[in-house]
């Protein structure tokens, strides 16, 4: 099951504080609005910082992106992906419509509580 780029999403309470200090540990800021959210990058490895958006941190996997952002060529689209895992039993907290194309997400809880976002936007 491929299921696409990672990142882990960070609700944070002061998003100029944590975007500072994430600099400091090397990363850079990649892409955001820099109001409520930013993705910053160091090498390969992804953090979204998010305030007011989320309750929790959430662990963030995007269908169709490559570790930059940039459409694949090739992807298995979200709502295959939610299909598959609803065959397998597994329990959607949210769910993509079956009946669209293009971005959609869902949500799904491991067994210990953590958020899991499986989220596309081509």
């Amino acid at each position: 099951m491929q299921l696409g780029n990672f990142s882990v999403s960070l609700a944070v309470k002061d998003l100029g504080a944590s975007k500072a200090f994430y600099e400091k540990l090397g990363f850079t800021t990649f892409m955001g609005d820099s109001r409520n959210w930013v993705i910053m990058k160091n090498g390969p490895h992804a953090i979204g910082l998010f305030q007011g958006m989320f309750p929790q941190n959430i662990l963030t996997f995007n269908p169709g992106w490559d570790s930059n952002g940039q459409k694949l060529a090739t992807f298995t689209d979200v709502r295959d992906l939610q299909r598959r895992l609803k065959a397998d039993g597994v329990a959607l907290v949210t769910e993509a419509d079956e009946a669209t194309t293009g971005p959609a997400s869902f949500m799904v809880v491991d067994p210990d509580g953590n958020p899991i976002l499986i989220d596309q936007h081509v």
